[in-house]
Parts: C-alpha cells; structure tokens; sequence
C-alpha cells in the first residue's frame, strides 16, 4: 500500500437511535435544511420543541416509544423505528421505517429518509436504505413501499438502486408523488 493510501483512513457513517448526546448536532442539521422543506426521517411533528434540552430529549422518548415493540401503539398510529445516519458527531440525516398499512404509510411508505444538504450526493440514503430494508426483512416483511416527489431524481434513483420497482404516480393531496414496492 503506497503512503497516500495509508494516510487515508475514511471513516464509515452508522445508523444509530437518536440520541440526547447529538442535540448541538441536530440542531446544526436541523438549521441546514432551513424555513420550510420536510425533514423525512425523523419523525418531526409541528409540537415538537427540539430547541430546549427537555424537549429535545421527550421528543427523542416519543420516537423511542413509537419503536419500541413491546409498547401499546395508539389506534390510528403507526410502530415506526428512526434512525440517524451519522459520521462522528455530525448528523447527516435521518431514515425512519414504518410498519403497516395504515393510511400514512399508504401515503407515506413504509420508508422514509433525508439527508441534510452538505452530506447529498455521497450514496448515504442508499446506503441507509439497504440496512433498514435488512431491518424491515427482521420483522417479517415481504415488501416495503417507498414513495417520492415526482421530480426528486436523487430519491428516485436511491429508491430504485434499492430495488424498486415504479408502481405509478398518485396524487396525495399535497401533490404527486411516484410509488415503488421493494420486495424482500
């Protein structure tokens, strides 16, 4: 191995659980994205205070909850595991995967990602997709939908790297989204 190649050691990213230690960096990936744009993956609602520490961290326990196996989920609730894509203490992104067929997912997919700004074009919802798509064949599951904007190429070609095979184009009521099912 030549020297250069010695000296370069890259670092690989993870997929972790969300995690109160990460809040600085959340919030600086929370910041990139800016007024406006949906963060997928995460699981952000509208109440959520992510600013402070103690809502930073009961967010964190809702998103833990709703992963959890053995809790109770509220009727027109979804189980949905998140999981952050990091490198060190850098947030890159976030992907969530949801199960059943409720009508969110129906809307929504069974899996949803985003990667912050700075990080894109670098392979990492790809490569995030395929582990929680290893995740999704744990629980049993024999197909996943994942759906997107009709005009996000980067999603639709991250989709279809992982598999999926285009079903159409449905309007949700926000828009036109194009629907893929991965099988497992």
């Amino acid at each position: 191995m030549n020297e250069c190649a010695e000296g370069y050691r890259r670092r690989m990213p993870e997929l972790i659980a969300p995690s109160v230690r990460l809040h600085r960096a959340w919030l600086e990936a929370h910041a990139e994205w800016g007024a406006g744009p949906h963060e997928d993956g995460f699981g952000l609602g509208q109440s959520d205070d992510v600013g402070t520490p103690a809502g930073f961290a009961a967010w964190l326990a809702r998103l833990a909850k709703q992963s959890d196996p053995a809790e109770t989920i509220d009727v027109g609730r979804h189980r949905c595991t998140y999981r952050w894509i990091v490198d060190g203490d850098r947030v890159l992104g976030g992907i969530a995967l949801r199960d059943g067929d409720d009508d969110y997912v129906s809307w929504a997919g069974h899996v949803g990602y985003g990667i912050r700004p700075s990080a894109r074009r670098r392979g990492l919802a790809t490569w995030a997709l395929g582990r929680m798509l290893n995740e999704a064949r744990a629980w049993g599951l024999d197909r996943i939908l994942a759906v997107c904007a009709v005009d996000n190429a980067a999603s639709i070609k991250t989709i279809e790297h992982g598999g999926g095979v285009f079903e159409g184009v449905r309007d949700n009521g926000t828009g036109p989204l194009r629907r893929y099912w991965i099988t497992l």
